[in-house]
C-alpha cells in the first residue's frame, strides 16, 4: 500500500496553559495560541504519512496557510483533523481542519516532503556553526 490521496488522521488534544497565546507571546490572553494550532495541524498530517516511511526517512513541513477562526480556552478538547489531498513524488499536500468541542477553530493547507533522514541532518551540520566560533 502506498501514500495516496483520500488517507485520514485525527488526533485531540486538551488545551493546557503551556499551549496557549499568553505562554508563547503570540498574545496576552490565555486561549490556543495559533502557532500551537499549526503544530496539531502538522502532527496529524505527519502521523498519515509515518506508517509509509522507511527508517531512514521523516516528512517535514514546508508551507502551512492557515486561518485561525475562533479561540479555544484552556481545558476545552481541540480536535483535528488531516486529510492527504494530493501527492507529487516527494511532496505531499494535505488539508486540515480543527474544531473545539462548540465549532470549527482552523482550517489549513499544508505542505510536507519526504526527505532521506541521514542526508538532510548531514546538510544542516554542515550549516552548523564551528565551536571555536
Amino acid at each position: 500500500m502506498s501514500l495516496e490521496p483520500g488517507l485520514k488522521a485525527e488526533i485531540s488534544q486538551v488545551v493546557a496553559h503551556s499551549d496557549t497565546a499568553a505562554a508563547y507571546g503570540s498574545g496576552l490572553v490565555p486561549v490556543l495560541s495559533t502557532p500551537h494550532l499549526i503544530a496539531l495541524m502538522e502532527r496529524a498530517s505527519q502521523s498519515i504519512v509515518e506508517p509509509y516511511l522507511d527508517d531512514t526517512q521523516t516528512a517535514v513541513g514546508t508551507h502551512v496557510d492557515m486561518r485561525h477562526l475562533a479561540a479555544t480556552p484552556v481545558g476545552m478538547t481541540v480536535r483535528v483533523q488531516a486529510e492527504l489531498i494530493a501527492v507529487d513524488g516527494r511532496r505531499l499536500r494535505f488539508h486540515v481542519e480543527a474544531w473545539d468541542e462548540h465549532e470549527r477553530v482552523g482550517e489549513a493547507e499544508h505542505e510536507r516532503f519526504i526527505i532521506d533522514r541521514a542526508r538532510f541532518l548531514k546538510g544542516v551540520n554542515e550549516k552548523s556553526p564551528s565551536d571555536g566560533e
